[in-house]
């Protein structure tokens, strides 16, 4: 189950996280997505968890929970939706 957390404390790093869910089962992967110029947290991430019941529990035991002075937002991360594909000729060539 890959799960997705928001309302992250921007000084949480990923083996904080990884520790937290290891409570509820086995964590595959975290992920803390960071800023691409700054390095710095966004605030949110994604923990992937092989078992799904194990997934399940840690959503529901985590959802809205205090964690580092924050009320955590824990739910089933959904798929991304394919955008469509720039038109960079247009843009970049005006007439």
């Amino acid at each position: 189950m890959n799960i997705f957390i928001s309302n992250l404390n921007y000084n949480t790093v990923e083996q904080e996280l990884q520790a937290l869910f290891e409570n509820y089962g086995e964590v595959s992967s975290v992920k803390i997505v960071t800023d691409r110029e700054t390095g710095r947290s966004r605030g949110f991430g994604f923990v992937e968890m092989p078992n799904d019941s194990e997934g399940a529990k840690a959503v529901d035991g985590l959802h809205q929970s205090d964690y580092k002075a924050r009320t955590l937002n824990v739910t089933e991360a959904k798929p991304r939706e394919a955008k469509p594909a720039r038109d960079n000729f247009r843009r970049n060539n005006r007439y």
